[in-house]
């Protein structure tokens, strides 16, 4: 890697002393913690001026170390743009007299919102995302809901980047917006039947959705009525409705286990009915199907979940019945209810799979495709009594396709496939699914995707992206953007470690609290696998991972620094230790199910010691680092990977560079227009390039 010889900040140290469970903990960079970060999240003009300018003083060290890759990051830009379709548009959905989709024009960032007749016909755009985008440095849209009598629409937007969400409603008749502002909501909107009015959830002081309200429309915030309140910060609360727009559903829940509730929604001020109260580990989720409604549930040790059934007026769980049966390996990962059919998705052998059953004689029809590895979503349709269903396919060679598939006669329609203009021949590429064994021997499966051309000889440079938490699968889809790197020469790889659901929730449940290590040993037994099988070497060997996956990285830098030849670290929750410690912060106690108390345990206390990344840096030796972070983070604060990187530069004994790039303007998800978001992933990809000696245009 070419060095520019810059001088790196370097942040100053004041004792913090901390003591839990009768164990000493110093923490000489938490001076960086905001203590008035919750105002920050909603105005990041009040941070305290000398972490501002500490954090800018890490911007200009990271800018002029990437001084030289400006060329480069300027292709790599034109590179991805010239992938997109500029003036792409959705395949619109169905819904009543009209039909809704959403397109971009050229040259724009933020999608456009529009509706035509039924059956095609004149398009209104009723929301122009660059227009309301204007004069603001961030801008995202959350939820768009339109009423069942489709004349009005409430849409909420986010312009901090901290995910707290306004929400506006605008009359499809005038296109113009009502003078109703609510304010606070974490961006979910259900209306009721009547549309007169809608459900939203509201965000408290520590950013938690936990209460809902019902909003008429046509009268101020002040007014509108609290119709639900979660109590316990270790849980979240959010709202939804049903196809026949009769039932409001308020889920409750953590990482393991939830309650629903249900109101009518021609009734908002009803007094909500429990279906099944809350019961550690047990979880579950219902698709109304006319009488009857359908459970998705981990019940009676069915820990790859089981469909079960329950009558529309009595869906409490002494009246479950089994409709599904638990089939141990094959995870059913969500289920939906139409007139004659259900519908669900499942993932077996680590490949997803949609399964169509006709409800009144229960056969059963499978959608699946042949690649190696791919990519398989249900993309719903808004009908109840719809004869059809919408997937979309991808593999890491193949772009994205929509199809419509007739359920009674079994016949899939390719609506869309993606457009490359600048070309993409899927043939020239390579996916594979191979496996690498585990310290333990479990096997770990890898996607692998690269040029044909590529020699297999150990020379390639190789990304290896993780995640491995929360249950969280990585599809192996098509990303056009990896093309800039796949072409010049890199092999790209997944490593579909335990921690998510790749292979069911075992083996989720292996790489979570008591066995989180086995998420990073997986990681690193992933690129000694690929380095032994000649695919790559260790010193051309770059790891990537992001929030949990960031923990990761944090982790591999720690374990095992000499498998890498750098390391890119996007919004990492590093500083897993004080954020569990912090029951303040937004998603501290509704992630004590996954990582554990350290709180009220000494054991988790000490387990969770045993792998923060930031409390287990020591003096050695640690390639090129890239760590990105946002200021309005509400998930991976801001502090975490700016003490992580200050601790890293204090006790690191080589010359190799460790950069933090903060976007003052964004928070978890980065920009948010579409070409802003290319210029973030052109600048990682300069790095990586950089770092693997590719640097030149």
């Amino acid at each position: 890697m070419t060095r520019t010889f810059a001088i790196p900040p370097k942040a100053f140290r004041i004792t913090h002393k901390e003591i839990y469970h009768g164990i000493f903990r110093d923490d000489p960079y938490h001076w960086l913690r905001a203590s008035n970060w919750q105002d920050v999240f909603k105005n990041p003009n009040c941070l305290d001026p000398n972490i501002r300018h500490y954090l800018e003083k890490e911007n200009a060290y990271q800018s002029a170390q990437m001084a030289d890759t400006k060329p480069l990051r300027d292709l790599l830009f034109t590179e991805m743009k010239n992938r997109i379709q500029e003036n792409d548009s959705s395949v619109p959905i169905k819904h009543g007299p009209f039909a809704y989709g959403f397109s971009y024009v050229t040259g724009g960032q933020q999608p456009h919102y529009f509706r035509t007749p039924r059956n095609g016909g004149e398009k209104t755009v009723y929301l122009n995302g660059d227009v309301l985008a204007e004069g603001k440095e961030y801008f995202k849209f959350g939820s768009v809901q339109e009423s069942p009598d489709h004349t009005h629409v409430v849409w909420t937007y986010d312009d901090k980047g901290s995910e707290f969400y306004a929400a506006k409603i605008r009359n499809f008749e005038t296109l113009s917006d009502c003078m109703d502002t609510i304010t606070d909501t974490s961006g979910q909107i259900v209306w009721d039947a009547r549309s007169e009015g809608f459900f939203y959830t509201k965000m408290d002081k520590n950013h938690r959705p936990s209460e809902l309200y019902y909003h008429r429309l046509n009268t101020d915030q002040s007014q509108d009525k609290l119709i639900f309140r979660e109590d316990n910060p270790g849980f979240f609360l959010d709202v939804s409705g049903s196809k026949l727009n009769d039932i409001i559903y308020i889920n409750i829940h953590d990482h393991e286990t939830s309650e629903i509730w249900l109101i009518p929604a021609e009734a908002p001020f009803t007094t909500p009915q429990c279906v099944r109260k809350r019961q550690k580990g047990i979880e579950y989720s219902l698709t109304e199907g006319g009488d009857v409604f359908y459970i998705l549930t981990n019940l009676d040790n069915a820990k790859d979940f089981k469909i079960m059934v329950a009558p529309y007026t009595s869906p409490q769980s002494e009246n479950w019945s089994e409709f599904v049966p638990h089939q141990l390996g094959c995870l059913i990962l969500s289920h939906d209810a139409y007139q004659d059919f259900l519908v669900w998705i499942e993932r077996f052998e680590g490949l997803p799979r949609i399964k169509v059953m006709e409800r009144t004689t229960k056969k059963v029809n499978s959608i699946a495709f042949t690649e190696e590895a791919y990519s398989l979503g249900l993309q719903g349709v808004a009908e109840y009594n719809s004869p059809t269903i919408r997937f979309s396919y991808s593999s890491m060679t193949t772009p994205d396709q929509v199809f419509d598939y007739e359920m009674k006669s079994r016949k899939r329609m390719l609506l869309k496939t993606q457009i490359i203009p600048s070309g993409h021949n899927k043939d020239a590429y390579v996916t594979r699914r191979i496996t690498a064994i585990a310290d333990d021997g479990e096997k770990i499966p890898i996607s692998l995707f690269y040029h044909k051309n590529t020699p297999l000889d150990g020379g390639a440079p190789c990304l290896l992206y993780g995640y491995g938490a929360y249950g969280i699968s990585i599809p192996a889809s098509f990303n056009s953007n990896v093309l800039s790197l796949v072409n010049r020469g890199f092999i790209y790889a997944i490593a579909h470690i335990r921690g998510g659901k790749e292979k069911g929730v075992e083996w989720y449940e292996k790489g979570k609290h008591l066995f989180k290590h086995n998420t990073f040993t997986d990681f690193i037994a992933c690129g000694r696998y690929l380095v032994n099988n000649k695919f790559t070497s260790h010193n051309r060997l770059i790891a990537y991972g992001g929030s949990a996956g960031g923990m990761l990285m944090g982790a591999i830098a720690n374990i095992a620094p000499q498998d890498f030849a750098g390391i890119v670290a996007n919004v990492p929750f590093v500083d897993v230790l004080a954020t569990m410690l912090d029951a303040s912060l937004p998603l501290t106690p509704p992630e004590w199910a996954e990582w554990g108390n350290p709180l009220e345990s000494e054991e988790d206390y000490k387990l969770i010691a045993s792998y923060s990344p930031y409390d287990n840096v020591k003096a050695q030796n640690h390639p090129p680092i890239l760590v990105m972070a946002g200021l309005t983070d509400p998930r991976v604060t801001y502090w975490e990977p700016a003490k992580w990187v200050a601790k890293l530069r204090d006790l690191k004994t080589d010359d190799n560079a460790i950069l933090l790039r903060i976007n003052m303007d964004s928070g978890h998800a980065g920009a948010a227009g579409r070409f802003s978001k290319l210029e973030e992933v052109a600048y990682i990809y300069a790095y990586i390039l950089k770092i693997a000696g590719k640097g030149c245009c």
